[in-house]
């Protein structure tokens, strides 16, 4: 009984004064919409500008997210967050798994470096991001060198790391503030 009252009193609730539906102005649910769009397309906006803020400042931090031995290795899931790539200024900071080897089997290492200057930085814009490339030798006798592919549409970052001993390991993931 108490359901079939709840039931009329919802009707009733939902029932326009005379009896009909109540109807909705299509122009109001139109100019909704274009305001969400408008707003929408105002933060995609400011996201890309902070992107080429950050790219631009030198004070960034890549996280990855996958690895991939290149050309066809396994893709590895990295949760482990204390894998970075950090740069500011000059000096880069790096934390990432690497995959070494002549011939299989191949085996796991970990990239664990702070460089307090790096060979041949340059940070190019392109019509997708910026392309952000660099050289050292992690205090070893061969070069290193980090190729950062950064979309400020989608925020997405694919990393490679090449040697010319090594094949390259690629990595995707995302970039963020240093604070």
């Amino acid at each position: 009984m108490a359901l079939l009252l709840a039931g009329v009193v919802a009707f009733a609730v939902i029932e326009g004064p005379n009896g009909s539906m109540p109807k909705r102005d299509p122009s109001a649910k139109e100019e909704r919409r274009e305001v969400r769009e408008k707003r929408r397309a105002e933060r995609l906006e400011k996201y890309e500008k902070f992107i080429d803020s950050l790219i631009l400042s030198r004070n960034w931090e890549f996280n990855p997210q996958t690895m991939q031995q290149m050309p066809a290795g396994t893709m590895r899931i990295l949760s482990n967050p204390h894998f970075t790539v950090g740069i500011w200024d000059a000096t880069v900071d790096i934390c990432l798994p690497y995959i070494k080897g002549y011939v299989p089997p191949y085996y796991l290492t970990i990239l664990n470096y702070t460089v307090p200057s790096v060979d041949h930085y340059v940070a190019e814009q392109t019509a997708e991001g910026w392309n952000v490339t660099f050289q050292t030798s992690l205090f070893s006798a061969s070069t290193y060198t980090f190729s950062f592919d950064i979309s400020t549409k989608i925020g997405g970052v694919i990393l490679t790391v090449s040697n010319p001993w090594y094949n390259a390991v690629q990595y995707t993931g995302t970039i963020s503030q240093l604070y």
